[in-house]
């Protein structure tokens, strides 16, 4: 199998995980980016078309290197053309930008490039049919992203192409400060480049099973599930919130990085124990009518400690200052924190350690904004929701 594999964005979704399981598969003659940043386009031609990412394992750091890179910017006529044939010849895609917002901002619109070049395989004989993986943190992305080429080709794109949204648990940065490049011995991304992707080695992704059909993955070691929200919303109301608990938690304590967490071993047991007795029942019974192991208390279990294992992996050298970053948007409503409290409360059970984590981010919050208390606080940060829905929440939130 032979094909062409085309990636919007080279940040480290993209550069440290989708390039390197396209690379490795062996499954594609063509590695294609679309980068609207010049001088990483510049750094990647220079280096002949590969680059360097750091993978952190819990027990060393592994250095890889991805090759037979083509890069584009879609911003220049000539580049833009390139990447409209790409497109076309593509059996696979993946969008892994900053958020879904940019999915058609300004003259790089990649709804409109990828309309252009997904169109073609209507116009053409013996272009294969495609899968175009999401990999925006957004529960819809893909059919964001969908929304989006229709407004470029309101004719769809039939059964020849297929939109996927992923779930993608994999903690992955870009580090760009020098001074902890040299002394990680992190490899820049490229020589001359001021940058080192820096990504765990769990490499479990799902993604949604639906394909064309006759459709042969190329990129074969992903997860196909038939329906992805239950574990969108494991990953965001489970993973995520309990991430953010515990980088709260240690915030408070004066802790710099998360792998220093696990050195206070009645942290990590009440992290582990919010994880299971809180944000675990409450996705356990909403989830109650799945099948999946995952949903079962062993199972729910098993992926809890895993993912506290993988929250403080010393080669990743996470800051806590990068978790614990906007707190206003991690207290938002229907973001993780309160998503995961909300949950709890309607499996009948008191989310106490999810709520002081909240308290701390709330703290925060009002640092960073300026707010004159809490209470003024929640205020800005619930303004449409109904005053009955919040209060138990806000009792919780505001009592010390």
């Amino acid at each position: 199998m032979a094909g062409t594999f085309v990636g919007f964005g080279f940040g480290a979704i993209q550069g440290g995980l989708f390039l390197p399981e396209a690379f490795r598969s062996g499954n594609f003659d063509r590695l294609v980016v679309s980068e609207i940043d010049q001088e990483t386009v510049d750094h990647l031609r220079a280096s002949g078309g590969v680059y360097s990412c750091n993978v952190a394992h819990q027990s060393s750091l592994e250095r890889i290197e991805v090759g037979g890179i083509e890069a584009y910017n879609p911003l220049v006529g000539d580049d833009r053309e390139k990447l409209v044939e790409a497109v076309a010849e593509a059996s696979e895609l993946c969008t892994a930008l900053p958020s879904y917002k940019l999915y058609d901002s300004g003259s790089a619109s990649v709804a409109s490039l990828l309309s252009d070049g997904l169109s073609l395989k209507f116009n053409r004989s013996g272009l294969p049919s495609a899968v175009v993986y999401a990999a925006e943190n957004d529960s819809r992305a893909a059919s964001r992203l969908l929304e989006a080429c229709l407004t470029y080709r309101p004719s769809g794109f039939d059964f020849r192409v297929c939109f996927s949204e992923t779930v993608i648990a994999k903690m992955c940065s870009v580090v760009d400060d020098t001074a902890r490049i040299r002394d990680e011995d992190l490899l820049p991304v490229t020589n001359g480049s001021p940058k080192a992707f820096l990504v765990e080695a769990f490499d479990r992704i799902l993604i949604e099973s639906k394909t064309p059909p006759g459709f042969q993955r190329g990129l074969d070691r992903f997860v196909p599930k038939d329906d992805l929200d239950p574990f969108a919303q494991t990953k965001f109301l489970g993973h995520n919130a309990i991430h953010a608990m515990l980088g709260y938690l240690a915030k408070s304590r004066g802790i710099d990085f998360m792998h220093e967490a696990s050195e206070d071993s009645s942290l990590m047991e009440r992290t582990k124990e919010t994880f299971l007795s809180e944000a675990g029942v409450g996705l356990r019974k909403e989830y109650a009518n799945l099948t999946d192991e995952l949903f079962t208390e062993p199972g729910f279990e098993s992926y809890a400690e895993d993912a506290l294992v993988r929250m403080v992996n010393p080669f990743l050298r996470d800051p806590v200052d990068r978790v614990t970053r906007d707190p206003a948007r991690k207290l938002g409503w229907e973001d993780r924190l309160l998503g995961s409290m909300k949950l709890a409360r309607r499996a009948g059970v008191e989310p106490k350690g999810l709520a002081e984590g909240a308290r701390i981010a709330l703290r925060c919050a009002c640092e960073e904004q300026g707010w004159k208390s809490e209470a003024n606080a929640l205020d800005h940060l619930w303004a449409d929701v109904p005053a009955a829905q919040q209060a138990p929440f806000r009792e919780c939130l505001l009592s010390s």
